[in-house]
């Protein structure tokens, strides 16, 4: 008989700082469940809207294991299509339906994608502090612990007029050095300049520190404008990143072939792309080195397998998006894809933290740097539903997206 889905539920929670959206995809064959991550967890009750109200009673009664089929179905149903809520509502159920598809076959899902080209993928992890002595301190202790690959980031401080935003770690945001306008309102100031000054110096601190053969990495976070993004790839280079994130935001893609011709600094991007149009250009014209897409921001791992291939036909590295606002279902699924991949570069990995232990079984193993993939099938995560509902979601007025220059106008977050 035919196996068919018979439902279709997206599940919203938030076991630490961030709302996590997974989808729960039940079948006709008894116990043969599907998890998959639809995280976008500033939005996440639209994505949930989603899944529940449209996704849900399109696809019951259909076949799980025609997953192109699915996947093209809920991309044009609604007839526009892209974007990050939709794409993250498509990406739960893809992602569900890959791990019922290990699951039939008794097989992990690396193993469907081919099978592993390596056993585990090396991983970067973050260091932060609000000066360079702190920063030196934290990419330290990661060092200790096995991490070979650590992203360096001052930390963001409240000194600015009508802060939001509390001394935390951040995207090597430095507060204003210069007076803001009276009646500037609240938000996170940003001095692109001492941004820059304090970084170059932080970074140099940190690499005469460790051993040579450390990998470091930035993340600009899209704070600087284009020219001044050239300026600062060039002044990086004698540090020897292993790549520089998002010097560039999505609205400035064009700047990026200079930003090649410039420096011989590596190039990363992609966490909020939402479109191919917006990341094939960069690869199949060598403008970049990693692409860093956020795996449920595109639509979940079909889109992501293809990525990964054009990126080993052109030689461009994978880096998928990997901080908290990923759930350890979309981690696990990256992973799958890292192992099985020769595009492979680096994997950003956040870790699970106790409360996501308690709700999550399978987990992938962290040793010495290498994030280890299980051999259950499908990707061998289970899901206590009881223990989720201790960590309902709330709607929070976001506050580290309101970056401001310092005259106070809004600027990239």
């Amino acid at each position: 008989m035919t196996t068919t889905i018979t439902g279709v539920q997206a599940l919203a929670l938030r076991p630490t700082t961030e709302n996590l959206v997974l989808v729960k995809v039940e079948t006709s064959e008894p116990g043969l469940v599907g998890w998959g991550c639809a995280t976008f967890s500033q939005r996440y009750a639209a994505v949930v809207e989603v899944v529940n109200s449209y996704l849900a009673p399109l696809l019951v009664g259909r076949e799980p294991a025609r997953i192109g089929e699915l996947w093209r179905l809920m991309h044009v149903n609604g007839y526009w299509r892209h974007g990050p809520v939709l794409n993250n509502a498509i990406s739960g159920v893809d992602q569900a339906l890959w791990d019922i598809k290990g699951k039939q076959a008794g097989m992990p899902v690396y193993d469907l994608l081919g099978g592993r080209v390596r056993e585990a993928a090396a991983v970067y992890q973050h260091a932060s502090g609000r000066d360079a002595s702190e920063l030196v301190e934290a990419a330290s202790a990661l060092v200790e612990r096995g991490v070979s690959h650590v992203r360096v980031q001052l930390s963001r401080t409240a000194n600015a007029p009508g802060s939001l935003v509390a001394a935390t770690a951040g995207y090597g945001v430095s507060a204003s050095s210069a007076a803001s306008p009276d009646g500037a309102l609240p938000g996170d100031y940003f001095d692109p300049r001492a941004y820059r000054l304090a970084t170059l110096e932080a970074i140099t601190r940190v690499r005469e520190a460790l051993d040579p053969r450390v990998e470091l990495l930035h993340d600009v976070h899209s704070r600087l404008a284009p020219s001044e993004a050239v300026a600062f790839a060039r002044e990086l280079e004698p540090l020897g990143l292993y790549f520089l994130e998002d010097a560039l935001p999505p609205e400035h893609l064009d700047w990026y072939p200079r930003l090649r011709a410039a420096t011989t600094t590596p190039q990363a991007v992609g966490e909020l792309f939402v479109h191919p149009a917006e990341w094939l250009p960069l690869v199949t014209g060598h403008r970049i080195d990693y692409l860093r897409l956020h795996v449920s921001a595109i639509g979940g791992l079909t889109p992501a397998w293809r990525a990964a291939q054009v990126c080993e036909t052109h030689g461009v590295r994978t880096a998928w998006h990997g901080p908290k606002d990923v759930s350890p279902v979309g981690h696990t699924a990256q992973l799958h894809l890292d192992v099985a991949s020769h595009a492979f570069g680096i994997q950003e990995f956040a870790g699970f933290s106790p409360q996501e232990q308690e709700v999550f079984t399978g987990l992938p193993e962290l040793r010495d740097g290498y994030l280890y993939p299980g051999h259950r099938s499908g990707f061998g995560i289970e899901v206590d539903e009881a223990a989720a509902a201790r960590f309902p979601p709330s709607a929070d007025v976001i506050g580290w997206t309101q970056a401001r220059r310092t005259d106070g106008s809004l600027w990239y977050p």
